[in-house]
C-alpha cells in the first residue's frame, strides 16, 4: 500500500477509471453482438460506442478501426 498521500489519490482515480472504462468496453461487446445480426439500425449504434470509446482513450483508434471494419463485413453477410 502506498505511503504517499498524492499515490493514495491516485489508486482511487485509476479504480473509478477502470470501472468506468470496463462498463464501456462491456457495452460495447453487447452493442457489437446486437449489430451481427445485420439490423442497420443497430450497426449504426454500435459503431457510434466504438467512436466514442475511442475518443475517450478506452480504446485505440487502430482497434475501434478494425472493430468497425469487421462489424460491418459480419453484417453486410448477415444481410446478403
Amino acid at each position: 500500500m502506498a505511503n504517499i498521500k498524492s499515490q493514495k489519490k491516485r489508486n482511487i482515480t485509476n479504480a473509478k477509471a477502470a470501472e468506468r472504462n470496463k462498463a464501456v468496453r462491456s457495452e460495447l461487446k453487447s452493442r457489437v453482438k446486437a449489430a451481427e445480426s445485420g439490423d442497420e439500425n443497430a450497426v449504426k449504434l454500435a459503431i457510434k460506442r466504438i467512436d466514442t470509446a475511442a475518443q475517450k482513450g478506452v480504446i485505440h483508434k487502430n482497434t475501434a478501426a478494425r472493430k468497425k471494419s469487421r462489424l460491418v463485413k459480419r453484417a453486410a453477410a448477415a444481410n446478403a
